[in-house]
C-alpha cells in the first residue's frame, strides 16, 4: 500500500506533538509512607461538643433522606432501587448516631 504523504520531519514545528505515557507514578507503598496532612479547608472546631456534632450529624443524615426521597420519586427501574439502597444506608447511619446520642446524653 503507498502513502499519499510522507512522514513529516521529527523537527519540523508544524508536525503534531508526540505524547507519551507518564509512567512516573509513586507506588503504593510511597503513598502509605508519605506523612498525611489534613486538609484545613474545611474544618470542625475542636472545641465542639460531641453531642453538638451527632446532633448535626443526625440532622444532615435526615435531610439527605428527604432529598433522596424526592429523587426516587421521578425514577423507575435500577436507579430507583440504587437510590433506595441509599437510602437504607442513610437511615442505617442515622440509627447509629441517634444511638451515640443516647449514650451521650441518656433519656
Amino acid at each position: 500500500m503507498i502513502k499519499p504523504s510522507p512522514n513529516p520531519p521529527e523537527n519540523d514545528p508544524a508536525s503534531p506533538p508526540k505524547h507519551t505515557l507518564n509512567t512516573d507514578y509513586a507506588s503504593p507503598a510511597d503513598i502509605k509512607a508519605t506523612p498525611r496532612a489534613p486538609s484545613t479547608l474545611f474544618t470542625v472546631n475542636p472545641q465542639t461538643s460531641t453531642e453538638t456534632l451527632m446532633v448535626y450529624l443526625v440532622e444532615t443524615l435526615a435531610s439527605v433522606d428527604v432529598m433522596v426521597h424526592q429523587l426516587v420519586d421521578h425514577l423507575e427501574g435500577g436507579d430507583r432501587n440504587a437510590l433506595l439502597g441509599i437510602s437504607n444506608s442513610i437511615m442505617l447511619a442515622e440509627i447509629t448516631a441517634n444511638r451515640v446520642l443516647d449514650q451521650i446524653d441518656p433519656p
